[in-house]
């Protein structure tokens, strides 16, 4: 067997993650609910992808931005109301967002109907915060904004205090 016969034969045992429909780690913030697809683990932390429910009338974080990571929005069905500094976006089923580091951004579901969306963070840092702030909801502390500040915080991100 030639050396470029034995760098380009297929693996016998691939690393594949399949993550079937209602699996995955589920992370109930309020009344918005994910489920973590992807937290890194199998992709050398470079992605994470979660699916999100925002029920009818959910305002989503404060505007931030994110230092290290790329995040993604992908519609899966619904209208999210998305902010990017003070430009206001409405994306519809099949939209796709990116928002690249240091972009204020944050969005909301303004209708009376529940929104899907799927994100994607690149690298994966950002997972931990949303297991963060349901560690504090679950330890009985209230979710309030230095709550939240001091969650962004230890993942890269801060708030976008200039647009408040």
């Amino acid at each position: 067997m030639t050396e470029e016969a034995k760098t380009s034969a297929p693996q016998t045992d691939p690393a594949v993650s399949v993550v079937g429909p209602g699996r995955g780690e589920t992370i109930v913030l309020g009344t918005t609910h994910m489920r973590v697809l992807e937290d890194g683990s199998h992709t050398g932390h470079r992605l994470a992808i979660a699916e999100s429910v925002l029920a009818p009338r959910t305002q989503g974080p404060p505007q931030h931005r994110h230092g290290q990571h790329d995040e993604g929005f992908y519609i899966l069905s619904g209208t999210v109301r998305f902010t990017v500094g003070d430009e206001d976006y409405d994306a519809t089923t099949g939209t796709l967002v990116m928002v690249p580091p240091g972009t204020p951004h944050t969005f909301a579901n303004l209708t009376d109907q529940p929104a899907v969306m799927l994100s994607t963070f690149t690298p994966d840092l950002y997972v931990q915060y949303f297991r963060d702030l349901q560690e504090v909801l679950a330890d009985g502390r209230p979710l309030t904004p230095q709550a939240n500040i001091d969650a962004m915080s230890r993942h890269a991100t801060e708030p976008a205090t200039d647009l408040a």
